[in-house]
């Protein structure tokens, strides 16, 4: 069987994670090529009292840009966008972000949901949810409204995750397309960049 392959038609890949997420993440932008054609954007639960040091310490292992989001910036294909701690990230139309100090949803700030649901509202059929590692049940809700909108939805396989939780919790509503190790979302995720000739399977799903 030949491995998974995303349709073309992809322009954005939201990702959402908790407990283990540092090193799930850092697994996954490490496989994005330089010409990586989809804008990415991740949140992680984190400390909401002390700056962030996660863009320099994805930058070292990313091709691409990899920036804190800013409100009004405007989304360009090929950059990584991570939500700043203690403010939801939201996509709005453009596409641009947003950041919000919304009440915590599920007693996060960020939300995994918040930014899955409004990307799935700007987006619809060209969006990728993935949920990773994770200690609750943040972003099951949301990967269930990427779905709804006519996006895909993949989830780290519970069995490969440091905290199985969330995947689990995907999993368990949202019935994604892909469940898969850290390897086979990397490999997923630079199916996305191989030439058009080299991904029959993403043909197939279109």
């Amino acid at each position: 069987m030949s491995a998974p392959a995303l349709p073309r038609h992809i322009t954005a890949v939201a990702m959402g994670a908790s407990a283990g997420g540092v090193d799930a993440l850092g697994q996954l932008l490490a496989a994005l090529p330089r010409e990586f054609p989809a804008a990415v954007f991740i949140v992680l639960h984190m400390s909401r009292e002390r700056p962030s040091l996660l863009a320099d310490l994805f930058q070292a292992r990313c091709a691409l840009p990899v920036r804190e989001a800013t409100d009004k910036e405007p989304v360009q294909a090929g950059c990584v966008y991570l939500a700043p701690p203690d403010y939801h990230l939201l996509v709005d139309a453009g596409p641009q972000l947003a950041l919000s100090v919304d009440e915590p949803v599920q007693y996060s700030r960020p939300s995994i949901d918040v930014l899955f649901e409004t990307a799935a509202d700007e987006y619809g059929e060209r969006l990728l949810g993935i949920v990773l590692t994770g200690g609750n049940d943040d972003g099951a809700r949301g990967l269930v409204a990427i779905r709804a909108a006519g996006g895909l939805g993949a989830v780290q396989d519970p069995a490969t995750a440091m905290v199985p939780a969330m995947p689990s919790a995907a999993l368990g509503i949202a019935s994604p397309e892909y469940v898969l190790s850290l390897d086979g979302l990397a490999a997923l995720l630079r199916s996305l960049a191989a030439p058009a000739s080299a991904s029959p399977a993403a043909e197939r799903l279109r």
